[in-house]
């Protein structure tokens, strides 16, 4: 690894070059999670019924801007999420393996998947603001509206109306949400990209290397993707809601489970799906080789970095 400011860098170069990929699938996503919200399964409409339908419809009625809305602050959020994630992680960990088992290259699952939460928790609090507008933007539809529109003409415009409306407890609506989706999915992300890399090199004989990171890759996007779905489609309705529909985290899952059924929750699952496997294989595929890149640039500028890198 990088020195814990190279890894924030490489963390965030790697994100964005992912979602640039991905984006699509994040906006039919929250749009099926929005779609049929607090209805009766019988009322309920299906404008977007799965990943490719989805972005078909977007794509026909909105164009490639239409799939693409949000996108500025989705960057801005991925720089900042898997800059911390990434960047704060093995810092993290080595430090408490130091403190615990006096070697900081010992591997405790518990510690990983702590460090894991802790580090994306802090990047889902840093963020925040950017993901309710990103996710505000992305169900807006002129043609197909699902939940509640909001009408900005920009990223920024969406910050200074949120602002100007509701102050800076407007823009930190439903972090709640967003920790604890993000520290779901982090506590999972790196210790299983970890986890089988290690079993892959140990009983398979895989060697460092892309066919290493992409299978390693595939494994942790499927683990983070069943954990986190239920807490991120909770964190999309709090952020897109209007006014005080719910009243927090549990009264959102309650009234959702309650009126539209348990698998509610489950809405958006395989755009989801289709979004996470390819955004999780090209984050941790392409920060592997970002690190290794902001590594040499840092050991060529800063010799001393070499000495304080964990």
């Amino acid at each position: 690894m990088s020195t814990t400011v190279g890894a924030f860098i490489a963390g965030g170069i790697a994100a964005c070059g992912a979602v640039t990929a991905t984006h699509p699938f994040e906006t039919v996503k929250i749009r099926m999670q929005l779609q049929g919200e607090l209805q009766d399964k019988g009322h309920q409409p299906h404008h977007y019924r799965g990943p490719f339908h989805g972005v078909s419809v977007i794509v026909r009625n909105e164009g490639l801007r239409g799939i693409y809305r949000g996108l500025g602050c989705a960057y801005v959020y991925q720089v900042l999420l898997n800059g911390c994630r990434l960047g704060f992680y093995e810092p993290m960990r080595n430090a408490l393996a130091t403190l615990i088992f006096k070697d900081g290259k010992t591997q405790s699952l518990g510690i990983n998947m702590f460090c894991g939460a802790a580090s994306g928790i802090m990047g889902a609090a840093a963020g925040s603001p950017f993901f309710l507008v990103k996710t505000r933007l992305q169900s807006f539809s002129p043609f197909l509206p699902v939940g509640t529109q909001h009408r900005y003409r920009n990223a920024w415009d969406g910050l200074r109306q949120i602002y100007g409306s509701e102050g800076v407890r407007g823009l930190y609506r439903g972090v709640g949400a967003a920790m604890i989706r993000t520290g779901f999915g982090s506590s999972v992300q790196l210790p299983t990209y970890f986890f089988a890399k290690r079993r892959l090199m140990r009983h398979l004989g895989m060697e460092e290397g892309p066919a290493l990171h992409l299978t390693s890759s595939t494994v942790s996007g499927f683990a983070v993707c069943v954990v986190m779905h239920p807490p991120d489609t909770i964190m999309s309705r709090l952020y897109n809601q209007n006014g005080n529909l719910y009243a927090g985290v549990f009264d959102c899952l309650a009234k959702t489970v309650r009126t539209e059924g348990f698998f509610a929750i489950y809405k958006g699952f395989l755009p989801h799906l289709a979004r996470i496997l390819p955004h999780t294989i090209l984050t941790l595929t392409l920060a592997e080789q970002t690190n290794k890149l902001v590594k040499k640039l840092e050991n060529r500028l800063l010799p001393g970095a070499a000495l304080k890198t964990v």
